[in-house]
């Protein structure tokens, strides 16, 4: 394509992540352009028309109809739901878009190998919504990593605590508390899966051991006085932290979910959502008393073909959400938490009274949700597109590939009990 046009853009999925992406386009219209949108809501699929200016004749009602279409972009944004990835974006890939899929890639390794084979034979982009790669935070861990700061890595500590507020809304609550739907570990932590992949890129994963449960958010675990419905039979509502009137209402937290079903109301009342609630909404539910199967915290281990290994773990329901990350080197160590925004660099000296000199690293990182990474992503998908040289955040799929592979080899692990090899 001629680099001094922007890239054209179909949006697959006009839900919440398809619109963070594509806002890019309101930002630098002169590199991105939106012109076309498949929704099989009415709602959402007006909302982005309205929004990027979308002509009736490109609004579609599915991924298949608007792939049936002669080419009309340059590529695709899929935002669709988890289970949609693949069937939505072989048909684009084979029509000839490149493609930036939001995570996770695929279910299963049967699905990932058959879409990326897809995308192999069509010979087309396909980049995948790992944004934390983006961020500024792990930008920095990589660099200091590159560079040699530390020496050869020899072991990589991440973790993610997922809050309380958005445990109970998504996973417990929500459309991604069943296994049927996407699994804990995939759905939550391919991001740092991914991290640790890309820190590692050149090395192979070779054996990857896990242990996790779905511990507490169980009927069994419901305190006295709580009910089925926060706001129908439960005593305990005003002082539970996982009161959905606290939590969406009060704070007004995840609005693009739980009023899935009244959005088409303007100018909702907290009235009209509290009925709402009290009726058929499931975050209205007891967050001990719901239909969610998927496990609660889970630890990873991952042993790579140079000998080095990395850990992670997720916790389900902490006071702080936030991403921790400590890599060891043979001549140093990196350390810090994305959302205080520092690093903290040690190494080896035996002239200092603490055998070790500390440097902090302070690296911005506001911005969006993921560390200021969702659009610095898009940004870089462009310059793909373009032909341009993309930033060292993106490199060849294999890294994302081998992300989704740890994930799925810890589950299997994770339920016999086993070490499991990949490839094997």
């Amino acid at each position: 394509m001629s680099h001094g046009q922007p890239v054209t853009i179909a949006i697959l999925g006009a839900g919440n992540r398809s619109l963070v992406y594509s806002e890019y386009a309101l930002q630098h219209p002169d590199k991105m352009r939106v012109v076309a949108v498949a929704d099989p809501d009415e709602i959402r699929r007006n909302k982005a028309a309205e929004i990027f200016n979308i002509p009736t004749e490109a609004c579609f009602e599915n991924a298949e109809i608007f792939s049936r279409q002669p080419k009309m972009a340059d590529a695709v944004i899929n935002g669709t739901m988890d289970q949609l990835h693949v069937p939505t974006s072989i048909p684009v890939v084979e029509a000839g878009y490149h493609l930036l899929l939001e995570k996770p890639i695929a279910k299963s390794h049967e699905e990932l190998a058959t879409l990326v084979d897809a995308a192999e034979k069509a010979d087309h982009i396909l980049m995948i919504c790992h944004i934390l790669r983006h961020a500024p935070f792990y930008i920095a861990v990589q660099r200091l990593i590159a560079e040699g700061e530390i020496g050869r890595i020899m072991a990589i500590h991440t973790s993610e605590n997922v809050g309380y507020d958005h445990m109970g809304q998504s996973f417990v609550r929500g459309k991604w508390n069943r296994e049927e739907v996407c699994p804990m570990l995939l759905a939550k932590c391919c991001h740092d899966l991914d991290l640790i992949c890309w820190l590692k890129s050149g090395s192979v994963p070779g054996r990857v051991s896990s242990f996790g449960s779905r511990m507490y958010f169980r009927e069994e675990n419901a305190p006295a006085g709580s009910g089925l419905k926060c706001l129908v039979d439960c005593e305990i509502e005003s002082t539970c932290h996982y009161s959905a009137r606290k939590n969406f209402i009060g704070n007004d937290l995840y609005s693009t979910h739980v009023w899935r079903d009244i959005e088409h109301i303007s100018n909702l009342t907290d009235a009209q959502k509290i009925e709402n609630l009290k009726g058929d909404n499931p975050h209205g539910r007891c967050v001990w008393r719901c239909d969610n199967d998927v496990v609660d915290h889970q630890s990873v281990m991952i042993e790579f073909d140079d000998g080095s290994v990395a850990t992670h773990e997720m916790v389900g329901g902490t006071a702080k959400a936030c991403r921790n990350i400590h890599v060891r080197g043979t001549e140093g160590e990196i350390e810090g938490t994305m959302e205080d925004g520092c690093l903290v660099i040690r190494k080896p000296d035996a002239d200092h009274e603490d055998l070790y000199q500390e440097k902090r690293v302070e690296v911005d990182s506001s911005g969006d949700m993921h560390g200021g990474g969702d659009l610095r992503l898009v940004a870089d998908f462009v310059r793909v597109v373009r032909g341009e040289q993309p930033s060292a955040s993106t490199t060849h799929l294999i890294d994302s590939v081998y992300s989704h592979e740890i994930a799925y080899a810890a589950d299997r692990a994770m339920r016999q009990g086993c070490v499991v090899s990949l490839g094997g």
